[in-house]
């Protein structure tokens, strides 16, 4: 990273204020880029909202469904973060990714939302927590994809060799995949709600 940490955590601060409307302007770019690269993300610095002051913490890991669609963020966290350093699991309803351009090339920067409370109680990320975790999320997939395949694992061409009635089979492998991802994700996030209680 070239950009000082002054400058990155002012970027930050401005675009949670714009985000939350306390600021007329904000230096970050808001437009959707369109495709994002997960090298990127992974340099990214993540930066916590109830921390402001803290250093930034990293993202180590993008967790990935069925349905190929990010689920979850695995964030090492900066001990001035107030967490002892621990490695979160980070649902995609509490944190944004803000854009911003760099010598003409855009950067990430992400910011978590929930409060210190909420924080405290974040999975902290094990291999315990991805076993039980892939194992909810499986469950998930299989009771709502109506036997969907993992779209890991299917292909269009597949499909096609199928014969007769492949844009149909297309579809509904399509409808079930779709109405599984959801439910993982809801299966994800309503385990941190729980955890949150």
């Amino acid at each position: 990273m070239t950009q000082s940490r002054t400058t990155r955590t002012t970027l930050a601060v401005s675009a949670s204020l714009f985000l939350t409307g306390l600021a007329g302007a904000a230096q970050a770019q808001f437009d959707p880029q369109g495709l994002y690269s997960t090298h990127a993300i992974l340099d990214a610095e993540v930066h916590f909202e109830s921390a402001p002051a803290s250093e930034p913490s990293e993202v180590v890991d993008i967790l990935l469904g069925d349905d190929r669609k990010v689920q979850a963020i695995v964030v090492d966290t900066h001990d001035s973060v107030g967490l002892d350093g621990d490695t979160v699991v980070i649902t995609n309803q509490h944190y944004r990714l803000v854009n911003f351009d760099e010598n003409g090339k855009t950067q990430h920067d992400i910011i978590v939302e929930p409060d210190t409370e909420a924080l405290d109680a974040m999975p902290r990320y094990d291999q315990e927590w991805m076993n039980t975790a892939q194992e909810r999320a499986r469950e998930a997939w299989n009771s709502t994809g109506e036997g969907a395949e993992s779209a890991w694992h299917r292909t269009r061409q597949g499909l096609d060799r199928i014969g007769e009635g492949a844009e149909d089979a297309w579809e509904r492998t399509q409808e079930g995949a779709e109405r599984a991802g959801r439910r993982i994700s809801e299966v994800l996030d309503q385990w941190t709600s729980d955890s949150d209680s």
